[in-house]
């Protein structure tokens, strides 16, 4: 398959929050500022130029937060002096809950601390409201089932004076959502899901009747791209990457499900914009959405140059 002249919309588009029309390719942030949680780096002007090339390609929503930071880099401070001032349709999502502390360790914010980070956000972007908020808890070995309401509280009390436009929670149950949507609409969820990593079928379906955007995070494993027999085989079948099949099942999973894979290099943006305009067959869909043939998730074939989130 060429993935010549194919845009972000050729994934189709979804209603955030009901308002908000967003192509389902869009973009993670987190890679700008380090390869890495713990680095190396990334390199300033590759990444500005990334940020760039992605809204060439028709990219119109970007997932950041403030603490996707390393040394003087920082994802929010990147968008803002690649994108700034932003095209009309651009949605900037960002997420509050983690703090960095000390050697980069992150500790949660309650709900006091909130508003302090709405604000942080606001302007390390130079925005008057953000797009979409997400609630974040706890860490990548899933939901902890803590209580959210206060927190959430928090968030839609600064939702109702203007602040931010939509809500969103990221990592946590279908009972966390249920919590949340007691106090305010929540746009979308965002939590871990896969082709390899698909415990959280129930959530996405609850989404999709609710239409709730679910936004995943790890679409490509996270830690290096996995080296699963299902995947290989139908990538080859097509001609196509490994991390552009992982895409693209996502994309045809479910119609709620938006994309939002991570980068720091130009070739792996073109590569995994290009998997929007991949069509897999109803015989690949069933063959990689079988749960019950999944691999040992471990990081397997690795990419040229970074592995991808």
């Amino acid at each position: 398959m060429t993935t010549d002249h194919i845009t972000a919309t050729a994934s189709g588009h979804w209603m955030l929050g009901g308002d908000l029309r967003v192509s389902r390719m869009g973009f993670g942030a987190m890679r700008l500022p380090a390869r890495g949680w713990n680095g190396p780096a990334g390199d300033r002007d590759t990444a500005l130029a990334v940020l760039r090339r992605a809204v060439e390609l028709g990219v119109d929503h970007i997932d950041t937060a403030s603490f996707y930071a390393h040394g003087d880099l920082s994802a929010n401070e990147l968008i803002r002096s690649a994108l700034h001032p932003y095209p009309d349709q651009l949605v900037i999502a960002t997420k509050v809950g983690p703090q960095r502390g000390s050697e980069g360790r992150l500790s949660e914010a309650g709900p006091s601390e909130l508003r302090a980070a709405v604000e942080g956000n606001l302007t390390e972007l130079g925005l008057d409201r953000l797009d979409l908020v997400y609630l974040r808890v706890g860490g990548i070995d899933g939901p902890t089932g803590d209580r959210i309401g206060e927190r959430f509280s928090a968030l839609a009390a600064l939702r109702d004076e203007g602040l931010v436009r939509h809500l969103g929670v990221s990592n946590m149950s279908a009972e966390q959502l249920a919590e949340a949507q007691q106090i305010a609409p929540v746009a979308a969820v965002q939590n871990r899901f896969s082709v390899t990593v698909q415990e959280d079928v129930e959530l996405l379906e609850i989404c999709a009747r609710q239409n709730i955007a679910y936004v995943p995070f790890f679409p490509l494993g996270g830690f290096g791209l996995p080296d699963d027999d299902r995947i290989n085989r139908v990538a080859e079948r097509h001609r196509v990457t490994v991390a552009q099949t992982m895409l693209a099942w996502l994309l045809a999973r479910s119609p709620a499900m938006l994309a939002i894979p991570g980068t720091s290099t130009l070739a792996h943006l073109e590569e995994n914009v290009g998997s929007a305009g991949l069509r897999l067959s109803p015989e690949d869909l069933t063959e990689l959405g079988r749960r019950d043939q999944l691999s040992v998730h471990a990081p397997g074939r690795q990419p040229a140059q970074e592995p991808e989130v």
